[in-house]
């Protein structure tokens, strides 16, 4: 019987795999059931109105990444509707994040559209029972994760604490927000999940579920109509592919950037060989880091059509010219693998949450236009219909000996980060899978005004020049959580989660 190795967000989230895997369900089918299921059981992390991708790559055919992310919403709406119904905020998450909430930062969202036709193409089983494990999890109350806890330390007042559908769900009858293992109990939301198991995705993107949280959205100063979510389709695209040693590695292509950003970091962290993490090397990452992002920020963030500089950027990382690059102008994963060599990699993502769970539905809806960093030209600055900017990078790596792993992270922009520095130490350092995903990782960014080396205990930063730093005091959520399966036909399945996050691993078949 066909085996199949899950990585999730959460132990609910990989269990929910293996009851899909039992049931006949292949490497798709598991990682759906999976993401359903840590949809709508990781309250704050991730919501029901999420958007994502999805890569996957048979074992005798070409990888493909639907694209099933956020579009700018409004269509056939006047101006004047535009730039209301949001409120910025700052929590103290990461050390102070802005964002936008409420139903005016609610996106199109796209990933049961995406779920449902990457089943459509690959899946294997009824689409009814990828919902099973779900469903029975909500209808039984679930334990809120340490995860899941953690972030509502930080954002159950601001962020779900003003519509009280959602207050209701993640507080106390006092006040006080649930705690790591409280059972969570979201009225009406069993009913939602029914709807989309038993009718299809139809019933939101233009149906009954669909026309309730339009007029949701609606009464509350949104954008998001009942015509966006009708008009909604996934896109089929090719991925970016790169080799790094005996490796191909296939990750999300643009529109999104994420995907095209790590690749580059792993190319240049590749050329120049090294066995263990010196303070030299570390200096390195962060001259890698910096010259990416700063190509990213000049070159990819404002454009429509950014396939050009993509390409050129993969080139310019491919020969080490980082002279070139620095001259040129919430979330989670799922991966797996069976023993056929199908492997399925989805990240999906709500932003920061909105807030906002439409009466009578039990479904939360996502922030996507509130991310400040990922919306330069401002909040709803982009056409109705457009695909919003994304770091999530779902990525799928095979060796020439026939391995095959599928890896992903939520985190924001700390997903390219992550994921460049796993895939730097698993391929090119040599390091075992769980030692390369619980080594310590660091983040180039912009804090208090001032470019800043971010780091977790655990890197030499001696020789590191030019930016600020900021020691974490322990390893931290903050940057990232990194979920992988591996399947080796030479040496069996392996998968690892995680620490920084609630993740867990399972079997199934």
């Amino acid at each position: 019987m066909r085996r199949v190795s899950i990585a999730s967000a959460s132990q609910i989230a990989a269990d929910a795999g293996s009851m899909v895997a039992d049931a006949g369900g292949n490497a798709v089918d598991t990682a759906i059931g999976a993401a359903i299921c840590s949809m709508v059981t990781d309250p704050g992390i991730i919501a029901p109105g999420a958007g994502g991708f999805i890569t996957v790559w048979p074992s005798a055919e070409e990888p493909v990444v639907i694209d099933a992310y956020a579009e700018m919403p409004g269509r056939g709406l006047p101006p004047e509707r535009f730039g209301r119904g949001g409120r910025e905020i700052v929590m103290t998450y990461g050390g102070g994040t802005p964002t936008i909430v409420g139903y005016g930062s609610v996106a199109t969202p796209g990933a049961f559209a995406g779920l449902r036709l990457a089943w459509e193409q690959y899946g294997e089983i009824p689409w009814a029972e990828l919902f099973a494990p779900a469903i029975q999890a909500v209808e039984a109350g679930f334990p809120l994760s340490s995860a899941a806890a953690e972030y509502l330390g930080h954002s159950h007042e601001l962020v779900f604490g003003w519509d009280p559908p959602s207050y209701d769900v993640i507080h106390h009858p006092n006040g006080r927000h649930l705690s790591a293992g409280d059972t969570v109990h979201i009225p009406h939301l069993a009913h939602s999940l029914r709807e989309l198991a038993e009718e299809g995705v139809g019933t939101l993107y233009g149906g009954d579920l669909g026309a309730r949280i339009a007029a949701a959205v609606e009464e509350h100063e949104g954008v998001l109509t009942l015509r966006d979510l009708a008009e909604y389709k996934p896109i089929i695209r090719k991925p970016v592919k790169v080799d790094v040693d005996d490796w191909t590695i296939a990750t999300n292509a643009p529109p999104a950037v994420g995907g095209v950003t790590m690749a580059a970091m792993l190319l240049l962290m590749g050329i120049r060989g090294f066995d263990r993490w010196e303070a030299a090397d570390v200096a390195r990452l962060v001259e890698v880091q910096n010259a990416v992002l700063a190509f990213r920020r000049s070159n990819l963030d404002e454009l429509h059509d950014r396939a050009v500089e993509a390409a050129r950027l993969l080139e310019l990382a491919g020969t080490g010219d980082i002279a070139g690059l620095l001259s040129s102008p919430s979330t989670t994963h799922t991966s797996t693998v069976d023993s056929d060599g199908l492997g399925c990699s989805i990240t999906v993502s709500a932003g920061y949450g909105s807030g906002a769970m439409v009466a009578g539905t039990g479904m939360w809806l996502n922030n996507s236009l509130g991310e400040m960093e990922l919306h330069p030209a401002g909040f709803h600055g982009v056409q109705p219909g457009e695909r919003l900017v994304s770091n999530m990078a779902p990525t799928i790596a095979r060796s020439q000996r026939g391995a095959v792993l599928s890896i992903g992270s939520p985190g924001a922009d700390r997903i390219t980060t992550a994921l460049s520095g796993v895939l730097v130490n698993f391929i090119h350092v040599g390091m075992s899978l769980s030692d390369s995903i619980d080594h310590a990782r660091l983040h180039l960014e912009m804090f208090d005004g001032l470019p800043t080396v971010s780091y977790e205990p655990g890197i030499d930063v001696s020789q590191v020049e030019g930016f600020e730093l900021r020691r974490f005091p322990d390893l931290s959520m903050y940057f990232g959580g990194v979920q992988a399966a591996l399947w080796d036909p030479h040496a069996g399945f392996f998968e690892y989660a995680d620490s920084r996050r609630s993740g867990a691993v399972a079997h199934g078949g």
